[in-house]
């Protein structure tokens, strides 16, 4: 019986939010149940609380971070099993806005460490669409203190030191831990992540739900989290060549790249030492590696290649867009 690691594909994990709409049903053609409000698919999570499960191979059924203490460094690489052992260190979503969300902010490793979160969160945002006028937050729009913000804060008027940012299809954002940020309406978009799931709150549109109550909100615990630099520009440029593999951002948390395909490639992995992950954005692909095993990956899914493989075939189905994503140590 076969017992080699191969590529990987796992069903999509679907989360209603009060912020959500129906953009990942309509978009991606996804399957999303009963749920009104899909904010998120999460396409590949090793976060314990809600992992992946294997959809394809002898594996299928299995959640991801079994598969992590079972194969170890076969699957992640050596230094990344060391560093992170049982729980898989980057978490794949597709989010979907039709409301704002909160403004927030995420900690930092040493932040989460200390407060018994395990990690940090840093995060980065790839437009996948955006309607007329969309914006997001990024960051403040002028110097900011601890008492500058806490005055606009008591007088809720934090909105007024946001930096608000016009947005389009194609447009990164790098959100290191830190910095605050919000999510506004009409925009759909792929975000790569360190495995984490804490958020700060810092206001939340004075939202209710349909009983009249608010959101919790975490101000003690975000001020000792916020970045108060003020950055001249936040929004991160890149090359977009077709057939080639442009990089995104690199960073110790992982490092993203954008492939756009109109025919097929042979990607090498074998300098590495990192698993890969394959993150569908645009059309579908196919792909083969040298054991034969096969397969489809469309639009909002996501491909694990581990790292004991030495590279793959990519075959696009017409033109189209990839995010590869990985870790350096």
């Amino acid at each position: 019986m076969e017992n080699t690691i191969y590529p990987l594909e796992f069903k999509p994990i679907f989360r209603e939010k009060i912020w959500g709409g129906q953009k990942i049903k309509n978009h991606y053609q996804f399957d999303i149940g009963e749920l009104k409000n899909c904010g998120e698919l999460w396409s590949l999570s090793g976060y314990p609380e809600e992992q992946s499960t294997v959809s394809n191979g002898f594996l299928a059924g299995n959640e991801l971070n079994e598969l992590v203490e079972i194969y170890m460094d076969d699957l992640v690489g050596e230094a990344i099993y060391e560093k992170y052992q049982n729980v898989f260190p980057i978490l794949v979503k597709i989010l979907d806005a039709q409301d704002w969300l909160s403004i927030q902010v995420h900690p930092d490793d040493k932040l989460a460490q200390k407060r018994g979160l395990g990690g940090g969160k840093t995060e980065m945002w790839y437009i996948l669409d955006a309607d007329p006028k969309s914006q997001l937050i990024a960051g403040f729009n002028q110097k900011v203190n601890e008492h500058s913000y806490l005055r606009k804060i008591d007088e809720q008027k934090l909105a007024e030191i946001m930096n608000f940012i016009d947005v389009k299809k194609d447009d990164v954002f790098y959100m290191p831990s830190g910095r605050v940020h919000a999510l506004g309406p009409g925009i759909l978009l792929a975000e790569i992540q360190q495995t984490s799931d804490t958020t700060y709150r810092i206001y939340d549109w004075e939202r209710v739900d349909k009983d009249g109550n608010g959101r919790d909100l975490h101000l003690k615990e975000a001020m000792e989290a916020i970045d108060f630099e003020l950055h001249k520009n936040y929004k991160t440029e890149y090359e977009k060549e077709i057939n080639k593999t442009n990089e995104i951002v690199n960073t110790p948390f992982f490092t993203t790249n954008l492939i756009i395909l109109n025919k097929a490639i042979k990607k090498d992995y074998s300098q590495l030492d990192s698993f890969v992950i394959l993150l569908g954005i645009q059309g579908e692909f196919e792909y083969k590696d040298k054991q034969g095993h096969s397969g489809k990956i469309k639009a909002g899914e996501s491909l694990l290649i581990p790292a004991l493989q030495d590279g793959i075939s990519i075959f696009p189905k017409g033109e189209c867009k990839i995010l590869e994503v990985y870790i350096i140590m």
